[in-house]
Order: structure tokens, then sequence, then C-alpha cells
């Protein structure tokens, strides 16, 4: 049985840096309007610097250890628990948890297990709201597949939602991840989906609220891999 190893999680800024590219025009804006002594410039651009750096933060997490958990990829609300044919990716019968991120979530993605990246995809499409169930398969997405502990794979599937316009990978093919390190993020508003093979044994339920890295998602039994 192959285990992978548990490589410390890398510590980051306060702040995604792809957030730096909204967060500076919005302080020039600001500076531009005490320069013109323009009360609303410099408070329109005050304020959307204060937006971007809340929405762009990207906080430690304390992820936990122990072998076989699976935990959140994602901050947000479960809204999908259910059992779906995965074809493209898998072509088995797999176990779904879809988490929505409203814009007042922290949006940076981490990994759910231990593992390699077997490969991650982008694939274009729509942007339609992401609670729909349709997004799933309609809206652009960056699809992950995972081989995690115990030879398990799994997928992790980013999706743009309506006000999502942007997936930020931070990863590549034959990257080797620790639990919790970071993926990537989106830009607005989204969801993201976890395919978990069927023995996998979930520990949320719909309505839950998840913290990425830290939330335990479900749990496998190694043992029995």
């Amino acid at each position: 049985m192959k285990t992978p190893m548990q490589a410390p999680v890398e510590k980051q800024g306060l702040i995604a840096s792809p957030g730096y590219r909204f967060i500076l025009p919005a302080a020039g804006v600001f500076l531009l309007g005490l320069a013109l002594n323009s009360t609303w410039l410099a408070l329109l651009g005050l304020l959307g610097a204060g937006f971007f750096a809340y929405f762009f933060r990207d906080p430690e997490r304390s992820v936990p250890q122990e072998p076989g958990l699976i935990v959140s990829p994602a901050d947000g609300k479960v809204v999908v628990l259910d059992e779906v044919q995965e074809g493209k990716f898998l072509g088995r019968p797999m176990r779904r948890v879809g988490i929505f991120m409203n814009v007042f979530d922290v949006h940076v993605n981490r990994s759910p297990v231990a593992g390699t990246v077997v490969s991650s995809t982008h694939q274009p499409g729509g942007f339609k709201a992401a609670q729909r169930p349709e997004a799933s398969q309609a809206n652009e997405q960056q699809v992950t597949l995972l081989d995690g502990e115990g030879d398990q794979r799994l997928l992790v599937v980013q999706i743009a939602g309506l006000l999502a316009r942007r997936i930020i990978s931070y990863i590549k093919s034959g990257q080797e991840l620790a639990r919790g390190e970071r993926l990537g993020l989106i830009c607005f508003g989204s969801r993201v989906d976890v395919y978990l093979p069927l023995g996998a044994e979930v520990q949320v339920k719909v309505g839950d609220r998840v913290q990425a890295g830290s939330s335990i998602l479900a749990r496998w039994w190694l043992d029995a891999a």
C-alpha cells in the first residue's frame, strides 16, 4: 500500500498573490483621488482596495494529520451530496460533495489529500449560477485528478460561477501535494466539487459550512483499500 508523504504545508502571505493585480489599481485610484482632491474618487479607490484585500485573503489553516482523512478543498456551504457516474476521468460511480463559495468566503482552494497530481486540465464552458445543478457540467472548470493515500483516486473540480470569470491554478501534473496544500483560487463566487470513492465515509451533510484544509469532509479506511 502506497501512502504519500505528508509534506508540511507552505506558508504564504496574508493575501493570495493574484489579488495584487486587483488591489494595486484600486489603491492607485485612491491616491489619484487624493492628488486631485476628489473625495468620491478617493473613497471609491479605498473601498475597492479594501474589498479586494478582503476577498483575496489567504489565512493559514491547521491541517489535521490523521491518516485516511479527506479535508475540504474549499470554504463555504455543502450544497450537493450524492452519487454519480463519473465517466470521463474515473469511469465508475463516485460519491460527490459540492461546496458553494459565496463572495464573502475565502476563495483559495486546497488539496483534500496528500498525493500526486495525475492531471490538472482546464475545460471551457459557461458561467451559470454555481448553485444550479447543471453548473457542474456546463460551466468553465479546472479538473484535477489526484492519486491519494492507499492508491485511492479522487477528483477536485473547481467550477466558475455567475460572477467567477477566472480560475487560477497553482499546480501541475506530477506534483506531490501535502494534505491542505494550496491548489489555486477562483475569482468572485464559485463552487468546488469533490468526487470520492464509494467506500469513503462522508462526515458532512448538506447545509454544513466547511473550511478549506481544516474541516474533515470524509475518511477512507486504508486497511480496506
